[in-house]
């Protein structure tokens, strides 16, 4: 009995140890002094969410890739802001346009990956950004994206990138488009252990669920908390439980003071989504450290 106490406590604190260590060793790795961030890879130039917009942002010298993630029926991590195929810009695997009443019988945690990636979602022209450049392209997987990126990055010899990933779920969701906030988190980060890139990583979420869970879990990971309401940043951060390493407002909820707060906290503030040279001018005479745009060559020379 006593021996397999003894060996209970060894495990504990080998497992504490290696949290601690990894911990550390992301605290290492500088974070940049103004974070320059594409929303889903820059959707104002390319098909948002895809391998080819998070190239073209790491050639125009963005510091993260923002992305959204969603779990497809098979339990892998694919790239998309929407829980079903996006009628606006998606067409059918045959090329036809999807009526959008069709749209949720194609809701993504229903459908396994192979069926998924058959779908276009950038030859549509899509009116909301009409510069964006058309091109057949898939919704990736978390893991393949990370392959192009990391290959992209060596070959290239381009800055590592920061990766600020999404979780998309809502406890209103949860088992119907999402799964529960344990299971999500268990998903992407064995893709993000895997590809040895916790490093490099922020997740960030609505759900003040999913970031819970990762503070709890992997407390290395640094986490970022995405706000559209009007409470205070102290009753935000009340209902959290735990200061994130980000605090990312809308933008339109932002000011001076908002950032002062954060700053007095040690947290970062970065707004999103900011698609005007005056906005993202306005942005930083408040002080925060970085911007989400959809149009990341306005934030880089």
């Amino acid at each position: 009995m006593k021996k397999s106490l003894y060996v209970a406590l060894i495990a504990v604190l080998i497992i504490t140890a290696c949290k601690t260590r990894m911990a550390e060793n992301n605290k290492k790795i500088s974070f940049p002094v103004f974070d320059t961030e594409a929303h889903r890879g820059g959707r104002g130039l390319m098909p948002e969410n895809t391998i080819p917009a998070m190239l073209n942002a790491i050639d125009l010298g963005i510091s993260t890739l923002e992305m959204d993630t969603h779990i497809s029926a098979d339990g892998l991590v694919v790239l998309s802001h929407d829980e079903f195929v996006n009628p606006l810009f998606s067409l059918s695997p045959d090329g036809k346009e999807i009526p959008p009443a069709d749209a949720p019988k194609f809701a993504l945690y229903k459908m396994k990956y192979a069926d998924i990636e058959k779908f276009d979602v950038g030859s549509k022209y899509y009116s909301t950004f009409p510069q964006q450049k058309k091109m057949k392209v898939s919704m990736p997987l978390l893991s393949d994206l990370i392959d192009h990126v990391q290959a992209y990055i060596k070959s290239s010899g381009k800055p590592q990138v920061f990766y600020n990933i999404e979780t998309k779920c809502t406890e209103k969701d949860d088992n119907i488009y999402n799964p529960v906030p344990e299971t999500f988190v268990k998903l992407l980060m064995d893709v993000i252990e895997k590809k040895k890139i916790s490093q490099w990583v922020v997740i960030q979420s609505f759900d003040k669920r999913t970031l819970q869970v990762l503070n709890k879990k992997y407390p290395h990971i640094r986490t970022s908390y995405l706000i559209q309401n009007k409470m205070t940043v102290a009753e935000n951060l009340t209902d959290l439980g735990f200061t994130p390493f980000i605090y990312s407002p809308n933008s339109k909820l932002l000011n001076a003071q908002l950032v002062k707060e954060c700053h007095e906290k040690g947290i970062k503030v970065v707004p999103w989504t900011v698609n005007t040279k005056e906005e993202i001018a306005q942005i930083k005479a408040m002080g925060a450290d970085g911007i989400i745009s959809d149009y990341p060559g306005l934030l880089t020379p």
